[in-house]
């Protein structure tokens, strides 16, 4: 069985795969104080009897000192398992056309070459996690550029530090779009506003990407908190939740060692 990690800045996402299909899945929260035995010991619970068939690990992190632990991890625990830790170097069939290449995460980059090999291009993939971010992948499968947006919960959290009167809500959706009170005021306005954030940038990069048929541009919504926007959100045409973890296990499959 196949270990994809993928760790983002709040939560860390792990899947099992049985050759394409994902079969078990976890979310645990990110923590940079972990050492690489704390992550193998909480590895191995979540995985129970599973732990023993792991056959191989694809990872990739947004967090430096999280990859270090992890690098660690398949060394000491795992040092007989191919593992595929997505880095510069790492083969993943997507070409980046940015300005920098090096400065896009390798999240991103694992999404578009999943996105693509799901949907084809040209597509978009909108990631709700820590920031939402929106990445533009072309016909021919490139990786064009993108955009980053504050995420749903830093956005809460902004309004209860900032807001005298306003406190932490709940992320869930109101009765109506017009709140009759404080928390459903708040609740609309991150609900209904990032859906309308989202439909408006997907609009515009779909028209950039597209500009004879942007109606032809797939949109593709993954990370944690994507279930919250999706129904009011009508730019978004499919949801993914693991498609991460299916990118991962595409650049595993491209890199590791042959026998």
């Amino acid at each position: 069985m196949l270990l994809t990690i993928d760790v983002g800045n709040t939560q860390t996402t792990l899947g099992l795969f049985e050759g394409e299909e994902v079969v078990e899945h976890w979310r645990i929260s990110t923590d940079p104080r972990r050492t690489a035995d704390e992550l193998a010991v909480l590895m191995n619970g979540l995985m129970g009897p599973h732990a023993q068939n792991v056959d191989g690990l694809a990872i990739c992190s947004s967090v430096p000192a999280v990859l270090h632990e992890l690098r660690e991890v398949t060394r000491r625990y795992y040092g007989d398992v191919p593992a595929v830790l997505v880095a510069p170097g790492v083969k993943t069939g997507v070409h980046v056309l940015m300005d920098n290449p090096k400065e896009v995460g390798a999240d991103r980059i694992v999404n578009a070459l999943a996105a693509n090999h799901l949907y084809g291009g040209p597509c978009i993939v909108v990631d709700f996690g820590t920031a939402t971010t929106f990445d533009a992948i072309n016909e021919r499968g490139d990786y064009v550029g993108g955009a980053i947006a504050p995420g749903i919960e830093i956005s809460v959290d902004a309004l209860g530090v900032r807001g005298a009167q306003l406190r932490k809500i709940e992320l869930a959706r109101p009765r109506n779009v017009i709140g009759k009170n404080t928390v459903e005021g708040m609740q609309s306005g991150v609900l209904y506003g990032f859906a309308g954030q989202v439909d408006g940038l997907v609009g515009r990069m779909a028209k950039e990407l597209s500009p004879t048929d942007p109606e032809d541009v797939q949109v593709i919504a993954t990370g944690g908190l994507a279930p919250l926007v999706l129904g009011e959100a009508d730019s978004i045409d499919v949801h993914e939740p693991w498609l991460t973890l299916i990118g991962l296990r595409l650049v595993y499959e491209r890199n590791k060692p042959t026998t």
